[in-house]
């Protein structure tokens, strides 16, 4: 007797936020920031999210972010206050100060990445039911602790089973409602993603060499500023030429640096979606070209230094636009069947240090 298959259904995520409607957001928390001298930088943080989870779209509802700003500023105070204690201790060489500082945050970091990932779900709704993470301490020290150790020692040899640890704790962690996550994916293509990334790190280098070399001995021969004798090459190039050389170079060698990390942040994006299920009724996909996102990244950058920093909400709702128009969910059951326990928010310690110190733990 044959199975019944399953319908399918497929739901597209769909993003209705506009570059001008954010830009009046961004402005008045940028300027309120300032203003109170960074105390309203958590409500920003807050506000923010509210306005990009609240233009997101799933199967006719929008997602909400429900985090107390108050909770955020004392994480704020506490983080902010212990970096500055840090800071001060290095610069004044009180070593005996600072470098317990800094092992103390090397101990703290897993702790604190688990703490940020539970306050962030607990704090991200859909159809009035919030998400979970269910995810130990334990195994954030093992993803984020041993891993990191790992490929802090062995390099691009074990980057790429940090980079798989990581996003499996980060989806098998996940839960909504009664439903758990389930990775499918396996570690080699982190491998391969990485080798691409190298692979472009060093063409960009010698990219980068060729350019200084072509455009400084353009310079020298417009300005005559290239000596004639005998000597060897770099005696007979002036400080001015070599200047250009090494300007043209580096800037380079950074801009091709900037599309291998956002090539691999892009693959690695959409290989975790595609193979991101939840309940085993709920599976992510994504369609998007790790390609292109390079390119809008590139691109954006390069908006937001023209424009001095005027063109932030104008990349962000572009890259918002563009790797959400590239996702969906397929289901086999409706969305409004999940059911579950509210999960408490809990301390967002965890989530203020993700913020201030720049850990990457995106939700």
């Amino acid at each position: 007797m044959a199975l019944a298959v399953p319908d399918v259904t497929r739901h597209d995520l769909r993003f209705t936020g506009t570059a001008g409607e954010y830009f009046r957001l961004w402005i008045v928390n940028v300027a309120l920031t300032l203003v109170t001298l960074g105390i309203y930088l958590p409500w920003a943080r807050v506000r923010t999210r509210q306005y990009f989870y609240g233009h997101t779209w799933l199967d006719g509802q929008n997602f909400e972010y429900r985090a107390n700003p108050a909770a955020l500023l004392r994480g704020y105070v506490l983080v902010g206050a212990l970096f500055v204690l840090y800071s001060f201790a290095m610069q004044r060489e009180l070593y005996w100060l600072g470098f317990p500082l800094l092992l103390l945050y090397v101990v703290l970091y897993p702790w604190l990445v688990w703490r940020s990932l539970r306050f962030q779900a607990a704090n991200t709704f859909h159809r009035g039911l919030n998400f979970s993470f269910n995810g130990t301490a334990g195994e954030s020290y093992v993803a984020y602790g041993a891993a990191n150790l790992a490929s802090s020692i062995a390099g691009i040899f074990a980057l790429p089973w940090a980079w798989f640890m990581q996003r499996q704790y980060q989806v098998k962690g996940l839960g909504y409602g009664q439903a758990r996550g389930h990775f499918r994916g396996d570690v080699a293509p982190f491998y391969m993603i990485g080798l691409t990334s190298l692979g472009l790190s060093v063409a960009g280098g010698v990219i980068a060499l060729l350019l200084g070399g072509v455009v400084a001995a353009a310079w020298s021969t417009l300005s005559g500023e290239l000596n004639t004798g005998t000597g060897d090459l770099w005696e007979r190039v002036s400080p001015t030429t070599f200047a250009v050389f090494a300007v043209v170079a580096y800037v380079s060698f950074l801009l091709l640096y900037v599309v291998a990390w956002q090539y691999v942040r892009g693959a690695t994006m959409r290989y975790v979606l595609n193979n991101a299920e939840l309940g085993g009724v709920v599976r992510s996909g994504a369609t998007f070209s790790p390609w292109a996102l390079v390119w809008l990244s590139v691109t954006n950058s390069l908006a937001q230094v023209v424009t001095l920093g005027l063109a932030t909400p104008w990349a962000a709702v572009r890259r918002t636009r563009f790797v959400l128009g590239g996702v969906h969910v397929r289901t086999i059951t409706d969305l409004d069947h999940f059911r579950g326990q509210v999960q408490l928010p809990g301390t967002a310690l965890g989530e203020a240090a993700t913020e201030l110190l720049d850990i990457q733990v995106g939700f």
